[in-house]
C-alpha cells in the first residue's frame, strides 16, 4: 500500500520580494512537507522567511519557482476563486492576536466559518457545541471575547480553526502572548485535536516551549533550510 501524500508539501520552491529598489530572496529552493496529524515547527530568526512559508501553505501567496502541492495535487494551477474556496474549506487559521470578531459571542465566533460554507444550522449547532467542549469553553459560550482571558480567546480562535475539520492549521506565534502555564495547555489542546482529528499544525515560532512539543522542528535561516 501506498504511504498518503503530505498534507502540503513545497518543493524546491523560491520567492522574492521587490522592496523599492532592493530585491529580498525570502525563500531560496524550500522542499518541505507536513505530513497528516503532525505537528511541525518553523523556527529561526526575523527575516528567515517563516512567515513566507506560511503564506504559500496558507495559498495568500505564490512562489516565483517550484511546485506547493496540496494533497499531492499541485495548486499552481488553481485561479483565485478556486484558491479562496480551498483555504475555506480545507485550511485553519490561529493567530498571535487571536483574530476574533468583537461584537460576536464565543459561540458565534467559532460558528462563521460553517456559516460562510453553508453548513445547516442544526449540525452548526452540534458542532460548535461539540468543538467548545473539547477546548473547555462550553461555559463561555455566550461570553464576548473581550471577557476572556488571552488563553481562552486562543483556544477560542483554536476551535473556530478546528471546527470546519481543516486538513491543514496554520498557527503563527500562537503561544506569544500567554504565560508558560496557559501555553502548555494551550499546546496539550493542539497535540489532542490534531492527533484526535488528523489535522496537521504548521507553526512559526520563537518559543522553546512549544518547539519541544511538537512532533519535528524546522530551521530556517536566510531562506534556506539549516
Amino acid at each position: 500500500m501506498n504511504a498518503s501524500p503530505a498534507v502540503m508539501a513545497l518543493h524546491q520552491v523560491h520567492k522574492t520580494y521587490h522592496l523599492g529598489a532592493h530585491v529580498v530572496s525570502a525563500l531560496q529552493g524550500v522542499d518541505l512537507s507536513v505530513q497528516r496529524g503532525e505537528l511541525l515547527a518553523l523556527t529561526g530568526p526575523s527575516g528567515s522567511g517563516k512567515s513566507t512559508i506560511l503564506n504559500l501553505c496558507g495559498l495568500i501567496d505564490t512562489p516565483d519557482s517550484g511546485d506547493i502541492l496540496f494533497g499531492g495535487q499541485s495548486v499552481a494551477a488553481l485561479n483565485e476563486d478556486q484558491r479562496t474556496l480551498l483555504r475555506r474549506d480545507a485550511l485553519g487559521f490561529v493567530f498571535q492576536n487571536f483574530n476574533l470578531v468583537p461584537v460576536m459571542t464565543v459561540a458565534e465566533n467559532v460558528d462563521y466559518p460553517l456559516f460562510l460554507t453553508g453548513v445547516p444550522a442544526a449540525e452548526r449547532r452540534e458542532r460548535v457545541a461539540a468543538q467548545l467542549r473539547a477546548v473547555g469553553l462550553q461555559d463561555h459560550a455566550q461570553h464576548r471575547p473581550d471577557a476572556l482571558s488571552g488563553g481562552q480567546r486562543q483556544r477560542v480562535a483554536i476551535a473556530r480553526a478546528l471546527v470546519k475539520r481543516p486538513r491543514l492549521v496554520i498557527a503563527d506565534e500562537p503561544t506569544a502572548s500567554l504565560d508558560s502555564h496557559t501555553a502548555d495547555q494551550v499546546l496539550d489542546l493542539m497535540r489532542e485535536c490534531g492527533h484526535a482529528e488528523g489535522a496537521a499544525f504548521l507553526i512559526a515560532t520563537h518559543d522553546s516551549r512549544l518547539t519541544q512539543r511538537c512532533d519535528r522542528i524546522v530551521a530556517l535561516m536566510d531562506g534556506r533550510l539549516v
